[in-house]
Parts: C-alpha cells; sequence; structure tokens
C-alpha cells in the first residue's frame, strides 16, 4: 500500500469513528500534503458545517497548517433568511477559521429574477422569443448556484489566493436528490483558473461527505456540538437554503413561512409571481402556501395572475409547435398562415404586460424570423 492509500484508509476510518469517514482521493491528499490552501464554502446549512467540521478534524490529524484554511460566503441578500449571516459568522468563529463574505455586484437573488423577467420581456417584445420567458430559477437554470455562488466565490478565491492550489470543500451529499446522486468525491475546477495559467493556480472541488445520509449529518452537529440554523430548530425545515427555494417541498416552504422574519420578502416574491403570471414552482404558486399573509389586493391580483397565465398557455398552444425553441431558433421562417397565428397568440400576452406590438401582421412576423435567420 502506498503511502497515499495509507493516509486515505487511515484518515477516513479514524478521525471520527461515531460517523462514516470522510470521502477522499489521492489527488485531494496530496494537495494537503503539499500545503494547500482549503477553502470551506459555508451556506449557513447543516451539510456545509458538518463538512468543514469533519475536514477539519482530518486535516489537524494530517498536521496541515491552520493558517491555510479560509471560509467563504456568498450572501443571497434578501433571499437569505435573516439571521443566516450571524449563523455563518458563528459557525466561523467556532471552528476557528478565518471568514471572507462575497456577493454579487449586479444586485442580490431577487434582484436577479426581477432582472430576467425584464429582459424577457424585452426579448419577447423583440420577438426573439418564442414565448414569454418567467423570472424564477430552474431546473437547468439556477441563479443561486451559478450565479450567485460559484460565479462570486470562485474569482474571489482564485485572485486572493492567486498561484496556489486551493482545494474548495463542499457539503453535497449524494442523496439529497437524483441531481446529486453521482457528484464525484473530487475534481479539477478549471472555471476561474485554467490548467496550465501562468500564475500557477490550481483549483480542485472537493465533496468529503458524499456519502453521507441527512441522519449522519444530524449526529456530528450533536457529537461535534456544532451550532444548527434557526430554520432547522425554530422551524423544523429539514434543509436550509434561501427563505423560499425553488426546489423546496411544501414542508419548507410553509416552515419559512411560518418565521416572521420572511414575511416581507414572502409578500414581495408573491408581488413577482402576480407581475409575471409565473409561478414561483412549476406546479405551486409561492401564494398558496400562506394567503393569510398577503392583503386582499394582493389576493386579487394573484387569482387575475393564475388567469391569465391559463390564457396565456392557451394562446401559446396556438402557435406553431415545429417553430418552438430549438438550438439555433427559428429553424426556418412560418408561412403566412402560421405567421397569423403568432400575431394573433402574442397580442394579448404583449398587451397584458404592457409591451408593445412591434410586428402586428403576418408580413412582419414573417420579415422577422427572416431578419433572425
Amino acid at each position: 500500500m502506498t503511502y497515499l492509500a495509507r493516509l486515505i484508509a487511515a484518515g477516513a476510518h479514524s478521525v471520527m469513528p461515531e460517523l462514516p469517514g470522510i470521502a477522499l482521493t489521492p489527488d485531494i491528499v496530496e494537495a494537503i500534503v503539499n500545503d494547500a490552501w482549503v477553502v470551506f464554502n459555508l451556506s449557513g446549512g447543516k451539510d456545509s458545517t458538518a463538512a468543514m467540521s469533519a475536514v477539519n478534524l482530518f486535516l489537524d490529524w494530517l498536521g496541515h497548517s491552520r493558517d491555510r484554511r479560509m471560509a467563504v460566503h456568498a450572501d443571497l441578500g434578501r433571499a437569505e433568511w435573516a439571521t443566516t449571516s450571524a449563523t455563518v459568522d458563528r459557525i466561523a468563529a467556532e471552528a476557528g477559521v478565518p471568514l471572507t463574505v462575497v456577493r454579487r455586484s449586479a444586485g442580490d437573488l431577487v434582484d436577479r429574477w426581477l432582472q430576467r423577467f425584464e429582459s424577457g420581456k424585452r426579448r419577447y417584445e423583440a420577438l426573439e422569443t418564442y414565448n414569454l420567458i418567467g423570472p424564477w430559477s430552474s431546473a437547468s437554470l439556477r441563479f443561486c448556484q451559478s450565479e450567485m455562488k460559484s460565479a462570486v466565490i470562485g474569482p474571489a478565491i482564485a485572485q486572493r489566493l492567486r498561484g496556489q492550489t486551493i482545494v474548495s470543500v463542499l457539503g453535497l451529499r449524494r442523496d439529497e436528490s437524483h441531481n446529486r446522486a453521482a457528484i464525484p468525491i473530487s475534481k479539477a475546477d478549471h472555471r476561474h483558473a485554467k490548467a496550465g495559467n501562468r500564475h500557477g493556480t490550481v483549483m480542485m472541488v472537493w465533496n468529503p461527505i458524499a456519502d453521507w445520509t441527512s441522519g449522519d449529518v444530524f449526529r456530528a452537529h450533536q457529537i461535534l456540538g456544532l451550532l444548527l440554523h434557526e430554520a432547522y430548530t425554530a422551524y423544523q425545515a429539514t434543509r436550509l437554503s434561501c427563505r423560499y427555494c425553488i426546489f423546496a417541498s411544501m414542508h419548507d416552504l410553509s416552515a419559512s413561512a411560518s418565521a416572521p422574519a420572511n414575511a416581507e420578502v414572502y409578500r414581495e416574491l408573491v408581488d413577482i409571481e402576480a407581475r409575471s403570471t409565473f409561478p414561483f414552482q412549476p406546479a405551486r404558486w409561492l401564494a398558496d402556501v400562506a394567503p393569510h399573509l398577503l392583503g386582499l389586493a394582493l389576493r386579487a391580483d394573484i387569482a387575475r395572475a393564475k388567469a391569465d397565465q391559463l390564457e396565456r398557455r392557451r394562446l401559446e398552444a396556438m402557435m406553431p409547435p415545429t417553430l418552438r425553441y430549438v438550438k439555433g431558433w427559428p429553424p426556418r421562417v412560418p408561412t403566412r398562415s402560421e405567421a397569423e397565428d403568432i400575431a394573433t397568440a402574442r397580442r394579448p400576452i404583449l398587451a397584458r404586460h404592457g409591451l408593445a406590438d412591434l410586428y402586428p401582421t403576418a408580413s412582419s412576423i414573417m420579415e422577422r424570423f427572416s431578419d433572425l435567420l
């Protein structure tokens, strides 16, 4: 057995015998032995806290310098629970790890949703999209993860630790969802430090608790005396994310809505539902989670939005299916009959959102598609 293999076998199973071992790969151990920087991504949730604590124990056992560890938190602004910032501060302080907080310069997550819808309306008005695009994140467009976290944390760390080998520790677990079932234990991360870059910066991602269960994570908190966010302790949420997450269960949405400090943001998001006519989740209106928190006017706006959503879907279904979005859209110029159907369907949708009807006739629709091609 090689030296690195012995370290993996020993470190993964002897640091916390009451819990499953942390997942390791030779490249992660080699980086740590060679004094890489270890950066803990802290959200304030149970998984990132448990991952940091388990890895800290392993690093101490291995003799890794505490001066080469740091934590980073991406603040999502209004979308965050009000106590998340203080919770993250305390978790990092109790672990003895210095904390850096980063934020998206162009606004918080709520701003990003609003920006997306405004952009979508402009594109729909200009007939650059076939269907109106809603404001919310989705499984394929996770703004909270990509633009608000990875795209902010990565460059900040790459610049701060330029020329170093950086191991980013995440709290992702395979049993969290189908999409995460295949996450690797570790991988090279070339998004913000390309291979062979002139500074010599090397970035890696490590998922040390990939094979832990939720029960393992809560047990780690009990054994190690780790701080749990109030979302779990006071409101019985099963996971911590945004105050209102596009992937949250009805239970967790209700738990969040039961927190008085979350009511204002709840109404702000429901107002976006009302103005956009798009529900917060594909099959659930956030307005239906806690309607008692809404005033009469907003309830009336939501009722109209739901009716308008059904009408928008009916109108969009009338548009030629063979012209729906595909890579390289549009695929062709519509026939005159198809163009008339498109113009007819677009007219009330444009009016609903106060947009100009720039292509009101079949001829103008056909010309616009020709221009786009």
